[in-house]
């Protein structure tokens, strides 16, 4: 990954957790959104993001919920990076679940 992909990467990041973090009841359904890993591609119009989510009564629905808001999500995320991108890339969501399989493999191995 170039150093600008990387750059932006770490601001939608950022950006991403502040605002999850303002709209976790209306986006996430009262469940907490972690953005793990961002990804650009070469040519910086898609941006592969990785999100875990906790403590939700169900965190399909809230994905699901995440999916469904995505336009609202990269239009309100393209308003407070606009002065540090020319183009607000596309935001394709993914569901990084580590931190579940990790936990089912420690049940395992106790």
């Amino acid at each position: 990954m170039s150093v600008r992909q990387e750059k932006i990467a770490s601001v939608i990041k950022k950006e991403l957790g502040k605002f999850f973090q303002q709209n976790a009841i209306i986006i996430a359904k009262g469940a907490m959104i972690t953005t793990t890993v961002v990804r650009m591609s070469p040519d910086l119009s898609i941006a592969k993001v990785y999100i875990s989510i906790f403590g939700g009564k169900n965190n399909d629905a809230s994905f699901q919920n995440i999916l469904d808001h995505s336009k609202l999500i990269r239009h309100e995320l393209s308003k407070v990076v606009r002065n540090q991108l020319r183009k607000m890339p596309e935001l394709h969501f993914y569901r990084d679940d580590s931190f579940d399989y990790a936990q089912e493999i420690d049940q395992l191995l106790k």
